[in-house]
């Protein structure tokens, strides 16, 4: 039994607080805090449980995250913010005795760049403070982390080949919309790509490796090799990787408008001058998309995510495909949120229950493979997010 901090008020945060009120017998007392308490309460009451308690905080405010953790006392804290504001909820978490979980890693607000050093610098600083702080546990990174580690201790010696596939199948019947927080989604898809091949890193121009792939129930899709954040760290754990890569599916639609909003300077994250108003383009833009927490409703398909492996056994080569899919409907049916939000705050949810229960937990900063999957992985069979297996298939990469 614990009490869980679940700090943003958006679809990711509005799936894990349903997820966790599922579970009493682990969560016993639960708050929700954003900027704006209107959103969390208005997650209280669609949930029905009115024990929730909310609070206003501004996450970019160590004083103010320190004020509300100490007045609190959580034993953990779901970080389900923005990435700009890991390491200052990190440094509350430090300052007020209390453990740490998110679901991203760390970015600077003026540059689109994603890597784990920052994070991994608070290592010795968790370690000495007997706390635990556990990176990015959504799906991917987070999910594909765990199957990774399930895979390396159940059926490979050595892992050789690593492809994690994220597909989303979904329609939503809009023009154009993103599917988590299109500042942070734009950012994510508009840098340079980047892949591990032999001991280094290879960079690509955005969008400039793609391939059809074929996705169980799904069929093939155009697949683009992006650079993510779990690469790192699944590199530096699995030394025995000779190449991993991320693929994540667009379509064409979707990449037009991309195109025109790059080329109008729309996805610039400088500021510009408006009539004496200092303004973000890519911030203005996201004001005025659809908000990604209310696609759910008439959102048709699902989405696809699993790793593609491809290592050696008892001298033996073997191939090996985990992955969910995830119906948009029934995550909105549970939830009110669709599947992209719901496959990221399950997988927190879950985090934070490893660690309430004890099993994931060790003082330190640890990313979500350097645990024991096996508990992790029975839990997503009966929370919403069940994997499959396939081995010895054509994995096509």
């Amino acid at each position: 039994m614990g009490k869980v901090l679940i700090i943003g008020a958006g679809g990711v945060a509005t799936v894990a607080a349903h997820k966790v009120a599922q579970h009493p017998e682990v969560f016993d007392e639960i708050m929700i805090a954003s900027r704006t308490k209107a959103k969390c309460d208005a997650i209280v009451k669609a949930i029905g449980n009115p024990s929730i308690q909310t609070a206003q905080v501004d996450a970019d405010n160590v004083e103010e995250l320190v004020e509300l953790l100490n007045g609190y006392k959580p034993d953990m804290v779901m970080n389900l913010a923005l990435p700009y504001q890991d390491l200052t909820i990190m440094e509350a978490c430090l300052q007020t005795g209390c453990n740490y979980l998110d679901t991203a890693n760390y970015e600077p607000k003026d540059v689109a760049h994603f890597e784990y050093s920052w994070q991994w610098a608070y290592k010795k600083r968790f370690e000495e403070a007997g706390l635990t702080a556990i990176l990015g546990c959504g799906f991917d990174p987070g999910v594909s982390g765990v199957y990774t580690a399930y895979a390396a201790k159940h059926y490979f010696d050595e892992i050789h080949y690593l492809d994690i596939v994220d597909c989303n199948a979904g329609n939503h019947h809009k023009a154009f919309a993103t599917n988590f927080n299109p500042e942070i989604n734009i950012r994510e898809i508009t840098q340079n790509g980047r892949y591990y091949e032999n001991g280094q890193w290879v960079e690509t121009k955005p969008m400039e490796i793609h391939k059809d792939l074929t996705y169980p129930n799904i069929g093939p899709r155009d697949s683009y090799l992006l650079f993510h954040e779990e690469l790192e760290s699944l590199v530096k754990n699995f030394p025995t990787i000779k190449r991993a890569r991320f693929w994540m599916t667009f379509g064409q639609e979707y990449l037009t408008h991309l195109r025109v909003i790059q080329n109008i300077g729309m996805a610039r994250i400088d500021e510009v001058d408006y009539n004496g108003v200092k303004i973000v383009p890519l911030q203005f833009l996201k004001a005025v998309l659809p908000n990604p927490q209310d696609l759910g409703e008439n959102y048709e398909g699902e989405t696809s995510i699993g790793c593609r492996i491809r290592g050696v056994k008892d001298g033996k080569e073997l191939t090996y495909y985990v992955y969910n899919n995830c119906s948009h409907h029934a995550a909105y049916l549970e939830t009110g949120m669709q599947g992209v939000s719901y496959t990221t705050g399950v997988p927190a949810m879950i985090g934070a229950m490893m660690f309430l229960k004890g099993i994931w937990k060790k003082p330190g900063v640890w990313n979500v493979e350097e645990f024991d999957p096996d508990p992790f992985m029975e839990e997503l069979n009966k929370d919403g997010l069940p994997w499959h297996e396939v081995f010895n298939g054509d994995l096509e990469l």
